[in-house]
């Protein structure tokens, strides 16, 4: 950084931070226990929740300079906010994250080749659903047409690292392209109408997961729900928010806002914990916006995962769901279980399953390493976390590992691969309930 850099970056730690935040925290190091970046660090105070927002305290008060340092201890956060549920004095630790990033973000001049990636992904690809199909449908061309088996077989995928490669071998068969455009934008309920709901189909689940959110709609009509999908709704924004691009996500937000206030519906389901966690705080991201700040609040208050309403509908009680003998073991979504405090549905759900031994992993709740992009951009430490992870699955017996998100999805994939478990599978939460209430 520049020196100009770390002025304007220390300029705004003290305009934008909360400090009544800053000094929530007492030190106590409840956090620590919680943080898998402080423990695969080697116990690193500067890796930790605490360690963290000493730093931006201390830049906040002007003794310490935003340097090249800071800013990495920041992004090795994994934001998976496992620190909040433990905390005693409730610091919003996510909230001084994104904050803090989005501060350095916007007062960092990147370099040519970070600023086009930036562009081309926070303003090109998840912002414009036509931009989205059209990059997965070269990757369900890439599958398709042979050039997946030939660029394995001469070995250009070599040309990659290793944690490129290791995905490349886990992605999902992507759908047809005329699959990814054509769906009603109405299901009617199957049998007694117990609830109108909103579908938010996301990014990423709309397109590589296309299916699990087909299954998605399925399994609601079968609860008796009423859904509507509204067209114009947008990504909901948590992959700039995370990453230094709050006004873009803000802007998404509105358009989802928008979108979703054209219907009367009951709630608003998602089927991605890490979605499902954005959408959530809209009312957080847009608290200083009079125009939006009071729809923002009745967005977030019909925001409920699909296993919550399934549980809550007594989807497992009126269904007779059965699957064949299998020991099953259930990874949380950090953002669902940590700020949607959804943990108790999912495993009930499971348990009510004939046929699944559930069977709790140790440490269930914490990060997996996927964390959105990190596994790109980190892949050291998502690999080691993603390592730690494993060992404790394996103690589990397994043969099937449940997720409800799609980056947890594809990353428990990963670990599969990596270990060379052929008996285990990965499989969407929702994917597994359909296949059992058939």
């Amino acid at each position: 950084m520049t020196e100009s850099e770390k002025q304007n970056i220390q300029r705004d730690f003290k305009e934008r931070m909360d400090e009544d935040e800053l000094l929530n925290c007492m030190r106590c190091g409840f956090c620590l226990p919680s943080c898998p970046t402080y423990i695969v660090s080697g116990y690193k105070e500067s890796q930790s929740p605490r360690g963290r927002i000493a730093l931006m305290k201390a830049v906040y008060d002007g003794v310490l300079q935003p340097d090249d340092e800071f800013e990495k201890s920041l992004n090795l956060c994994l934001g998976c906010r496992a620190c909040e549920p433990v905390c005693p004095s409730g610091v919003n630790y996510g909230h001084l994250l994104e904050e803090a990033r989005d501060i350095i973000n916007q007062n960092k001049k990147h370099s040519l080749p970070v600023r086009a990636v930036r562009n081309v992904v926070f303003k090109q690809l998840f912002p414009k659903k036509s931009n989205l199909i059209n990059i997965t449908s070269l990757v369900g061309f890439y599958q398709k047409s042979g050039l997946q088996k030939a660029a394995r077989k001469i070995g250009f995928m070599k040309l990659f690292p290793d944690h490129l490669r290791e995905m490349e071998k886990i992605l999902p068969d992507v759908p047809e392209r005329k699959t990814l455009k054509q769906r009603s934008e109405y299901f009617p309920p199957k049998g007694e109408k117990k609830a109108t709901v909103a579908f938010f189909s996301g990014c990423l689940m709309d397109t590589l997961f296309l299916e699990t959110n087909h299954a998605t709609i399925q399994l609601l009509q079968k609860a008796g729900c009423e859904i509507v999908i509204p067209k114009t709704q947008a990504c909901c924004g948590a992959l700039h928010g995370h990453s230094g691009e709050k006004e873009l996500a803000k802007e998404l937000a509105k358009q989802n806002i928008e979108a979703f206030g054209k219907n009367e519906v009951d709630y608003i389901i998602t089927n991605a914990g890490g979605c499902g966690a954005f959408l959530i705080e809209y009312d957080h991201l847009l608290k200083d916006d009079p125009q939006w700040s009071e729809r923002a609040e009745k967005f977030v208050a019909k925001i409920k995962d699909i296993t919550s309403i399934l549980y809550e509908l007594d989807f497992h009680k009126q269904f007779r769901l059965s699957l064949p003998e299998q020991v099953v073991t259930y990874q949380d979504s950090c953002h669902l279980r940590n700020v949607m405090k959804t943990s108790k549905a999912p495993r009930e759900l499971l348990r009510s399953i004939k046929g699944v031994t559930f069977t709790e992993m140790e440490n269930a709740d914490s990060c997996c390493g996927s964390a959105g992009i990190y596994n790109i951009v980190e892949p050291k430490t998502s690999m080691e976390i993603l390592d730690q992870k494993m060992e404790k699955m394996k103690k589990t017996s397994a043969t099937t590992i449940v997720t409800a998100n799609p980056g947890c999805f594809m990353q428990m994939k990963l670990g599969i691969e990596r270990e060379g478990l052929k008996d285990v599978k990965a499989v969407h939460i929702v994917d597994l309930l359909l296949e059992a209430a058939k």
